[in-house]
């Protein structure tokens, strides 16, 4: 009896290892609130997708699953969060696109928020994009709207770029890798480096950076909950994972760069820039003159909607970096007006 249940869990592990996808699944019930290191709570139910990846690791992506509450039109929505953001900062895009008739699909990348941050992972944009599309493929998805903010632009224009039939609109909002910042100057960082920056990581530090990108030298006190959202994170019970996982993810986009296939993206796309915006990975490390030349968004939104055929480019020449947050009202009459049009 022992060596048949020994050759039964052989095959399975055998079958997992060619076929990893048959064996991922969705867990849905007693999800602890404080999961991978975040205990911030979410707006919606958090279930988790569970797969196998790099090396035979079981991982565990966070996302929320939100139903339409206004008459479904049998589309879906899927939205990506950046670098220093997690799903929930979607929360009033969200509730936007649900009241519209989207399924709205909300995940954490693998590494983030209270997804599960990995002691040994290559992470590339291709990696999380085909994460990404792991989910969506056990939830019987096979088309969405794609939104992507930030970080989360990054990878939604690689994620179009692998899966062109998969994605029916794309639109990035403030994404980071318009511009090539090493090819501009920016020094490589070695990861400890970057490892260290990252621990010592705290709510003054988090605020002063967002303060000066994210809302242009203004503060709402409704920014705070996001500020406390990422600290919590970086002070949490996985703060050693999470900080490396950072600046790994950091290493990653300043690596890997999109903005050389801009040209070939086939999807309709819409570009959405708060021109205020200066962000450019590396250019706290970077000598003076290469910080001159990088992060002009009010430039780089137009250089880029060039470069992609039949984009359209909605900008807000007031904002900064997260114009959803800054001012909702205005960037959601914008994105739905695109939508709908």
């Amino acid at each position: 009896m022992m060596k048949s249940f020994q050759w039964i869990l052989f095959a399975f592990e055998l079958l997992c290892l060619t076929s990893p996808i048959l064996c991922d699944s969705i867990k849905e019930h007693y999800i602890p609130e404080d999961l991978n290191g975040s205990n911030f709570t979410y707006p919606w139910p958090v279930k988790l997708y569970e797969f196998s990846t790099q090396h035979n690791q079981t991982l565990e992506m966070a996302f929320m699953d939100v139903a339409p509450t206004g008459t479904p039109n049998n589309k879906t929505a899927l939205l990506t969060h950046g670098k220093n953001f997690c799903g929930p900062t979607w929360n009033a895009t969200a509730i936007i696109l649900a009241q519209a008739g989207y399924r709205v699909i909300l995940p954490d990348q693998i590494g983030f928020c209270k997804s599960s941050k990995p002691d040994s992972y290559q992470f590339s944009l291709q990696q999380l994009a085909h994460n990404t599309m792991g989910l969506l493929t056990i939830l019987g998805i096979e088309s969405v709207t794609l939104v992507g903010h930030s970080m989360g632009g990054m990878l939604a224009t690689r994620f179009s770029l692998m899966y062109p039939a998969n994605v029916t609109e794309l639109v990035l909002v403030n994404p980071i890798g318009l511009e090539d910042w090493k090819a501009l100057g920016v020094p490589w960082q070695p990861l400890d480096t970057s490892w260290a920056t990252e621990l010592k990581s705290n709510y003054t530090t988090i605020r002063a950076y967002e303060q000066s990108t994210y809302y242009v030298n203004t503060w709402n006190t409704t920014y705070d909950v996001w500020v406390n959202m990422l600290n919590n994170i970086y002070h949490g019970s996985e703060a050693k994972k999470f900080t490396y996982n950072q600046a790994q993810t950091t290493d990653m986009v300043l690596t890997q760069p999109v903005v050389y296939e801009f040209p070939i993206l086939k999807t309709k796309t819409l570009l959405m820039i708060g021109d205020q915006d200066n962000t450019a990975i590396g250019k706290a490390w970077s000598p003076p003159d290469v910080q001159a030349k990088i992060g002009h968004y009010n430039v780089l939104g137009k250089q880029v909607a060039a470069m992609i055929n039949g984009s359209t480019l909605i900008e807000f020449p007031d904002l900064g970096h997260a114009p959803q947050i800054q001012e909702p009202d205005t960037f959601h009459a914008a994105l739905m007006g695109w939508l709908t049009e």
